[in-house]
């Protein structure tokens, strides 16, 4: 059986809407008008192009199109009429789908063509505020977030190998030097190339079932229950917390059943609580409250936006900033459960909110 391809183009001139096929318009004209020529004629197109094309079509599909006789107008094979019966019976069948794909086709493109409307790349740890975000940019600020969800790590991998604009981290505020958070961004930022610019406080904790019926109210509380834990993927700014949540209480992973199992997202956490399928999970409180559970607050981190600097008075971050500034927003987000704007918009210095770049500038001049 023959694959089908579907393509597309941009043009100026109104289309119907239909999907064309060059080979069905070679028929139509030849079947039409009864030469080849006459059919070149139709098209706009050289008779030394049409016959290669129909020459080059019978290679490629390994059948005969037209009739060939010499001194007799041209005609269609059996297989040339077949086609383009097939072709009538597609198009009348899938004529409202067809019609649809081409307007959403057309609507997608219309931004790219509008010049008030802006269109940023985000990689981002998962974050429901930033899935909130992105339908509000949308309708308020004509700004498209083509928002990719990943770990903490890999989103600013990804924004400094070029492949977003913007990245989105979270940590606890004001992370101490010689921590976790210092071991793993700090490779990654650097003042001078990178700005920060404020999000929101989220509330980070346990999941646990409603009522919360083993008593969970810390990490020392899972190994000594030994409740069974779901976690993150390395990598991911949640699983950095729960790392930084052992060593603070003196807890190895290890001690915690069920380290090792891992799921994608917050939402995914609280799902394998709610299926009762484990018994606990650090996400954030508006994953639990969604799905009717219990959640145990744990501590506050703080939630970044970074960008290069030499991008951040282009006019597409300049429309995010002065979005994250406005009140709209920030009484949008601070409706979110365990959710509070934190300085939206601004732009931050790294040396005040990663405070061990102020350690390492300090060593170096002694």
């Amino acid at each position: 059986m023959r694959k089908i391809e579907l393509s597309y183009t941009l043009a100026n001139a109104t289309s119907a809407g239909a999907i064309r096929n060059p080979l069905i318009d070679l028929l139509q004209a030849v079947r039409q008008h009864g030469s080849i020529s006459a059919a070149a004629v139709a098209l706009g197109q050289s008779y030394r192009h049409v016959w290669g094309e129909l020459k080059r079509w019978e290679r490629e599909l390994g059948r005969s199109l037209i009739v060939w006789d010499k001194g007799q107008p041209a005609r269609l094979t059996e297989f040339g009429d077949k086609l383009l019966w097939a072709e009538r019976q597609a198009q009348a069948r899938l004529a409202p789908q067809i019609e649809a794909l081409h307007a959403d086709l057309e609507r997608a493109f219309a931004v790219a063509f509008d010049d008030g409307a802006h269109v940023l790349t985000l990689h981002a740890s998962h974050d429901d505020a930033l899935a909130s975000l992105r339908s509000f940019a949308a309708a308020h600020a004509r700004l498209h977030l083509d928002v990719r969800f990943m770990g903490s790590v890999d989103a600013i991998a990804a924004l400094n190998a070029g492949r977003c604009t913007v990245a989105g981290f979270h940590t606890p505020p004001q992370p101490a030097p010689g921590s976790i958070a210092e071991r793993t961004y700090k490779p990654l930022l650097r003042p001078g190339l990178h700005k920060i610019i404020g999000f929101a406080r989220r509330t980070q904790g346990l999941v646990v079932a409603r009522g919360n019926p083993l008593g969970l109210a810390s990490f020392e509380d899972l190994a000594r229950t030994g409740a069974r834990f779901v976690n993150r993927a390395a990598g991911t700014g949640t699983r950095l917390l729960a790392e930084h949540l052992c060593e603070r209480s003196g807890v190895p992973g290890a001690r915690i059943q069920g380290w090792a199992r891992e799921e994608p997202s917050h939402a995914a956490v609280a799902q394998a609580v709610a299926s009762s399928s484990a018994d606990c999970g650090l996400a954030i409180a508006a994953s639990a409250h969604s799905r009717g559970l219990g959640f145990v607050p744990l501590l506050d981190e703080d939630y970044y936006l970074v960008c290069l600097k030499s991008v951040l008075e282009e006019a597409p971050m300049r429309a995010l900033r002065d979005l994250l500034a406005g009140a709209a927003w920030q009484a949008q987000i601070a409706a979110l459960p365990g959710y509070a704007p934190l300085r939206s918009g601004e732009v931050l210095s790294l040396h005040r909110e990663l405070p061990w770049w102020r350690f390492a500038r300090a060593r170096k001049s002694r």
